[in-house]
């Protein structure tokens, strides 16, 4: 699994590097294309799904992954989000957790999350989608996003080229930052 990881970092970072020199933006469908190239088999979620889902009360809620860093998370989060590390091991994380609980993985823009997602795949988690857009089109959608319990605004934008897939007015770089105050 170390050699698949390093291989997938790397077309991340080639394909970053190739678009940056042809002056080209990042865009949502080279982000979906990317992302269901090096991992064909991660099932998506649309964010207007999961919001249905997160609010039926027939069925249980599934468990929210965020695999950003500790300083991204620490922005802004979906609520009741549990944070796992996006190059540790996350089924070893998620040892207790059972395999048929539906859960759904995110990052900044999906990339990190539909890695987390496919570890958790091969460990014989059944039910695993890759939030579609991640936390960037949900904030986009205006959909609830919280930090240390309290409804927040602004997302961590990862860095200057991913970041220019988020709304301006949605960066925010460190907890209470932009409009979270």
């Amino acid at each position: 699994m170390p050699v698949l990881d390093a291989l997938t970092r790397a077309a991340a970072g080639a394909l970053t590097a190739g678009v940056a020199l042809l002056g080209l933006g990042p865009t949502w469908s080279r982000v979906d294309a990317l992302i269901a190239r090096a991992f064909p088999d991660v099932r998506w979620i649309a964010p207007q799904e999961l919001a249905s889902r997160l609010e039926d009360s027939r069925q249980p809620p599934p468990l929210l992954l965020d695999a950003r860093t500790e300083a991204e998370f620490a922005v802004s989060h979906l609520p009741g989000a549990r944070r796992v590390d996006p190059d540790g091991d996350p089924a070893a994380a998620l040892a207790a957790v059972d395999p048929a609980r539906p859960i759904v993985a995110y990052c900044a823009v999906g990339y990190r999350s539909a890695r987390v997602a496919s570890r958790l795949q091969a460990a014989g988690h059944r039910d695993v989608r890759n939030l579609r857009g991640a936390i960037f089109r949900w904030a986009e959608e205006g959909r609830p996003l919280e930090r240390d319990g309290r409804p927040a605004t602004g997302v961590h934008p990862y860095d200057a080229y991913w970041g220019r897939l988020l709304r301006p007015d949605l960066h925010a770089t460190s907890p209470g930052a932009r409009r979270d105050r």
